[in-house]
């Protein structure tokens, strides 16, 4: 299992000078990718080639990039910049987002997200290819529009890697199906090692050397009571206010997990603007079992217990103070699978 470090996205109180200094450390620890999400704050491939300027080994990878806010075409196109700004070490992680997001804020339609990110895949490859002009016959992404002047074109580049690796975010039990099926790696959240191994099961056959990407809170400190804390918020977020109360992938994760009662009071709590309300009714043991959290030690353990539940990447979401402290925990957890002796 190897270490990876999950940027998210800018946020009113994140120092953007901080990330570089975050990410060269990462890549001296020998981390295997830097991962940079987006939802509707700061965007994913500006940060990344902004990051790819100033590294020089670690990948770099998008966790993930939005479907609805882009064309195919556009995705595959800023896919292959970014594999050659940086040297061939891009990662393209993509997700449907929600209904919220797509439609509230991109304007584009949710329904049928499946078939829609199975045609998206489809024309991304067919671009990274570059074999020759690209066409599609689909429902949802028909290439060229078959009642315009378009006409078939081709990427007018060369990627570096026209198999460049493709990442899909799943949460949910059909999607998580369909990136088995036709992606190279899973972005997972609130990954619990206890739950997933039917999670896994649950992906189907998959392609040789397919990663699992286990996305996690980390908090490296004696306290663990305090390290929960730091992260409730977090939880909240996704609990109570990535969706709507009929259309929320992290609550019904939650009640899957086996805390359903507990994420129907979160979301009421949320969605009704109780926001204290809502932190008191994550549990303590759901935050602890889908984050590392506590001294290095203990850290260890939880490190075995991903790898051995079947996590191949362990992409850790810091929860500190400042970037000193960042750079701490960073070191506290490379440390920390030396420990486990489960590092690849």
């Amino acid at each position: 299992m190897r270490l990876a470090l999950n940027l998210r996205y800018l946020g009113p109180r994140t120092d953007h000078r901080d990330l570089p200094r975050l990410v060269r450390e990462a890549e001296r620890l020998g981390f295997g990718v830097a991962w940079v999400a987006e939802a509707f704050s700061s965007d994913a491939p500006s940060v990344l080639s902004w990051l790819a300027g100033q590294t020089t080994t670690i990948g770099l990878g998008s966790a993930a990039m939005q479907i609805p806010a882009r064309s195919a075409a556009m995705t595959a196109m800023t896919a292959a910049t970014l594999d050659v700004l940086s040297g061939g070490r891009f990662h393209l992680g993509l997700g449907v987002s929600g209904p919220q997001v797509a439609e509230g804020w991109h304007g584009a339609r949710f329904g049928k997200p499946l078939a829609r990110t199975r045609e998206y895949v489809e024309i991304v490859r067919q671009v990274l290819a570059a074999r020759g002009p690209v066409t599609h016959e689909g429902e949802h992404y028909p290439l060229p529009l078959p009642d315009g002047p378009g006409k078939p074109l081709r990427l007018g580049m060369r990627p570096p890697r026209p198999h460049l690796p493709i990442y899909l975010a799943a949460v949910g039990p059909r999607n998580l199906a369909l990136a088995g099926e036709i992606a190279d790696g899973w972005h997972a959240v609130f990954v619990d090692p206890e739950f997933l191994p039917a999670q896994l099961t649950g992906l189907g056959p998959v392609r040789d050397g397919f990663d699992v990407v286990a996305n996690l809170p980390l908090v490296v400190a004696d306290d663990v009571s305090l390290c929960v804390d730091r992260v409730r918020a977090y939880a909240v977020q996704y609990l109570g206010g990535m969706g709507s109360r009929e259309e929320n992938f992290y609550s019904r994760l939650a009640a899957r997990m086996g805390y359903a009662d507990a994420a129907t009071e979160v979301q009421d709590h949320f969605l009704a603007g109780r926001m204290r309300a809502a932190a008191a009714a994550v549990p303590d043991e759901f935050i602890d079992r889908t984050s590392v959290l506590g001294p290095v030690d203990r850290v260890a353990d939880r490190l075995r217990d991903y790898a051995a539940a079947g996590v191949t990447t362990l992409s850790t979401i810091l929860f500190v103070r400042d970037a000193d402290e960042g750079v701490r925990t960073l070191q506290d957890v490379a440390t920390a699978l030396d420990k486990a002796g489960v590092g690849a």
